[in-house]
């Protein structure tokens, strides 16, 4: 046994003895855990491997000699030789896509237990219980479960009372601001507030002036008091004669409604501020809660 082979088992065999130390000798050890088992089996075969085919290829080093046909490419001179693909190599290649389909199916299957999963199961389980507990609740009731979830989920970005923070977000204390009912004239919209793809025309399309498209925007944006524009008639016919909204075919416009808040929650919203996402984190009855509080706001 030469000097290299030698030194190769000795570090080996310390290597492999620091790992029993820092695993098999450690509280609670292996305890029969496929997940633990099979880390220690990947670090022993690693370091063997490793250890070994640095030996080889330093004895490589030391005795070979170059051989073979040069490739007819060279960079600067440098050339390659057109040697085979080593044995040991394909061997390796081989036995780790065997070893990977064997840990997936069967030495530890995608589908086994994890705390993420255990997680999600009791998530799940959690938020039944608080459908069933509170699908039938009072009108005030809900809102003031609304007002919780309100205040965790909706007010960092439209605050505590809902102001929007200085135009940062909507003011949901108001159906509509003017700036709103402008860009919404001016660019259509396809904001899925009927809770389906129903794209608004722009008022351009709907064959409304700058001047009319301001006089509008004024209107909807006071809460349809005054005196109506002559080309509100337009908006009238999707949206009702005083802004209640038609089912299936346009919003309301003059004030909130649980529906219209849900299908925000659902969908997200775009507009003159910005983009809102949508909050598919919420339960039925936190969307319905949300719902019932942000109605309640403008009343």
């Amino acid at each position: 046994m030469n000097k290299l082979t030698l030194w190769g088992i000795i570090i080996t065999v310390l290597m492999l003895g620091a790992t029993w130390l820092s695993v098999g000798t450690s509280k609670g050890g292996l305890n029969n855990d496929i997940v633990n088992m099979l880390a220690v089996a990947g670090a022993v075969a690693l370091v063997i491997i490793t250890v070994f085919v640095v030996i080889k290829y330093v004895r490589q080093m030391q005795t070979d000699t170059a051989s073979g046909k040069l490739a007819d490419e060279n960079w600067d001179g440098i050339g390659e030789y057109k040697n085979e693909l080593p044995a040991g190599w394909a061997i390796l290649f081989l036995g780790t896509l065997i070893w990977a389909m064997w840990y997936f199916i069967s030495g530890y299957p995608v589908n086994a237990y994890s705390q993420i999963g255990e997680y999600n199961e009791d998530v799940a389980k959690h938020d039944a219980k608080f459908e069933a507990k509170y699908a039938d609740m009072d009108a005030d009731t809900l809102a003031e479960m609304g007002e919780s979830v309100f205040l965790v989920q909706c007010a960092p970005c439209h605050g505590l009372k809902a102001d929007g923070i200085d135009g940062k977000a909507a003011d949901l204390n108001r159906r509509l601001d003017k700036k709103t009912v402008k860009y919404v004239l001016e660019n259509g919209s396809n904001n899925q507030l009927l809770g389906f793809e129903f794209p608004m025309p722009s008022g351009k399309d709907l064959g409304l002036s700058a001047a009319d498209i301001d006089e509008v925007s004024t209107y909807v944006a006071n809460g349809m008091t005054g005196t109506e524009p002559a080309m509100f008639s337009v908006c009238a016919g999707c949206h009702g004669a005083k802004g209640e909204g038609i089912e299936g075919v346009g919003p309301q416009i003059n004030g909130f409604n649980p529906t219209l808040i849900a299908n925000v929650l659902a969908h997200g919203k775009k507009g003159a501020i910005g983009k809102m996402p949508a909050f598919t984190n919420l339960t039925e009855v936190q969307v319905k809660a949300v719902s019932a509080y942000v109605t309640s706001l403008s009343k």
